[in-house]
């Protein structure tokens, strides 16, 4: 991923944010009335928002330096994204069969982390490193079984899973995402404390 900088946006201006995934829908009204629906997107896009997380006069120091730091939306970085960065659900604990990642075939070793929504999949490609967990055909491996590249998401296997063994993980992660403005509009409300009206991020997909 170019352009890219393997830094995390602040988590004390994480809290407070704003946004969620996003979905592109294209409609076509027919001339009964009936609608046909499709969509362009293979995975959906998070969009947030951390302009309501900064208050006071530091906040504002600490966002303008990260900011300038990424030259405004020339890089990218990651955000922890508080209502999905787990393999489980935000209150639990990741495991090591949370999330099937393939089938094995007797001769691959690499595959790609992902999360299932429903009948949906996103990959994941900015792992917590120290967070992930394999399993093959429901026992968990060894640390020096595998490897995982953490900016990609491909989990690397010592060998490969024998014909027709689930592959499945357990992991934190990270999104990856940029600014969506050039600007920072700040305001001075009082002594010691300030706000910026809105700081866009979206979600930068490989």
């Amino acid at each position: 991923m170019s352009g890219f900088d393997e830094v995390l946006f602040p988590l004390a201006l994480a809290f407070g944010a704003s946004g969620g995934p996003e979905r592109r829908t294209d409609i076509v009204t027919l001339g009964s009335g009936r609608e046909a629906r499709n969509t362009p997107w293979a995975q959906g896009r998070r969009r947030f928002d951390v302009g309501g997380a900064v208050r006071t006069l530091d906040d504002l120091h600490e966002l303008a330096a990260f900011f300038e730091a990424r030259r405004g939306r020339l890089r990218g970085f990651l955000f922890r994204d508080f209502v999905d960065w787990k393999s489980c659900p935000p209150s639990g604990s990741p495991g090591a069969l949370d999330q099937n990642i393939g089938v094995g075939d007797g001769v691959l070793t690499q595959f790609q982390l992902r999360k299932v929504y429903g009948d949906a999949s996103r990959p994941i490609t900015k792992p917590v490193g120290d967070s992930v967990t394999i399993a093959v055909a429901g026992a968990t491996l060894g640390g020096a079984a595998f490897s995982v590249n953490t900016a990609n998401g491909l989990v690397t296997l010592a060998s490969p899973p024998p014909p027709g063994a689930q592959v499945s993980a357990g992991f934190r992660f990270d999104t990856p995402v940029r600014f969506d403005t050039d600007r920072l509009d700040i305001t001075l409300d009082a002594f010691g404390a300030g706000r910026v009206i809105s700081v866009p991020l979206i979600e930068v997909l490989a």
